[in-house]
């Protein structure tokens, strides 16, 4: 099969396409032909081995996993003895940490994964995981206490992470600020967002307005120019560790020190978030959204694109389409 490989950290030219091995799936496992996959943020960060101490997990001279991708969307193709919930021939849609920028992946029956939902295509479900995943965790912060009447704002709301939030928020019955750049301010406005900030004709820390929760989605704030728009007891999310790794002892400071606190939201992927982004997309709440359309051969200029930071929402690749020959 082909999939796109990394021998070694670095820039975006060491991906390259390449045959490997078609994986065969374990007793618990359901081999998934990929139709649609992305590039994500932490793709690029696991590729670059940045921040470095990553490479204690992904490998500390070169990559342990040469295939990247973590979201995917496609059909079942075959299934171990012992899966129960899917069949050969179901459309399925999840995440996982490698291996879904590649015709064909093994995911646990367990894992991430879900059926499709009815009338969604591949490449918008292949859009939706990553971003559900990590906004999730921000927001279910005990200190955060999402829900109706809460007044929560979101830094950076046209991004993968930051449309997933505003969405979710809107299902939670919170009160949304968008903050995002002018180009975005009514694609965000169509997610559910109640009021919506052009950073770059206003700054929201100095209009006087305070929040219950602050979240960063892309990692660019800070807890100190920020700490002024919350109120008392309010709380700052990151999704990043911030420079020279300050967010992990921030959040031990303020935790004790002040009536403000900043904490950092960290990624996690379960099988009954997936199941209900999945419910949210049948029922009208959530949808995806694609800045753009890559096929496999060009992950190079995918990859290149996301690292400009300005992608609205997610950059999908196309690995197959419905007929074609494995």
């Amino acid at each position: 099969m082909r999939a796109v490989v990394h021998d070694r950290y670095g820039k975006p030219d060491v991906l390259q396409l390449a045959d490997v091995e078609r994986p065969v799936p374990n007793e618990d496992e359901i081999l998934v032909k990929i139709h649609a996959s992305s590039v994500t943020r932490t793709d690029c960060g696991l590729r670059s081995a940045k921040p470095f101490i990553s490479r204690f997990v992904t490998g500390l001279r070169r990559p342990k996993r040469r295939i990247l991708g973590m979201e995917f969307a496609g059909e079942v193709e075959a299934v171990g003895a012992g899966v129960r919930e899917f069949h050969a021939g179901d459309r399925v849609f999840g995440v996982k940490g490698f291996g879904a920028n590649a015709q064909f992946v093994c995911v646990r029956e367990t894992a991430p994964v879900a059926h499709m939902p009815a009338g969604m295509t591949f490449e918008e479900a292949a859009a939706v995981s990553d971003g559900v995943c990590m906004a999730l965790p921000c927001l279910r912060k005990r200190e955060a206490q999402i829900g109706k009447g809460r007044r929560v704002l979101v830094y950076g709301a046209s991004g993968s992470v930051g449309t997933a939030a505003v969405q979710l928020l809107k299902h939670f019955e919170a009160d949304v600020t968008a903050v995002c750049n002018a180009k975005n301010v009514e694609l965000v406005r169509s997610l559910g967002a109640d009021e919506v900030i052009d950073y770059e004709q206003s700054d929201f820390t100095k209009n006087g307005k305070t929040y219950d929760v602050i979240v960063d989605a892309v990692g660019k704030h800070s807890f100190r120019r920020c700490r002024r728009s919350l109120r008392p007891g309010g709380i700052y999310v990151t999704t990043d560790l911030g420079f020279m790794w300050h967010a992990p002892l921030l959040m031990m400071l303020t935790r004790w020190i002040g009536d403000k606190r900043s904490t950092i939201g960290v990624a996690r992927y379960r099988k009954e978030d997936v199941e209900l982004v999945k419910k949210l997309i049948e029922a009208g709440e959530y949808r995806a959204v694609i800045d753009r359309r890559y096929p496999l051969e060009e992950v190079v200029e995918a990859t290149r694109y996301v690292e400009t930071g300005q992608k609205t929402g997610n950059v999908v690749l196309v690995v197959a389409q419905p007929g074609d020959q494995t």
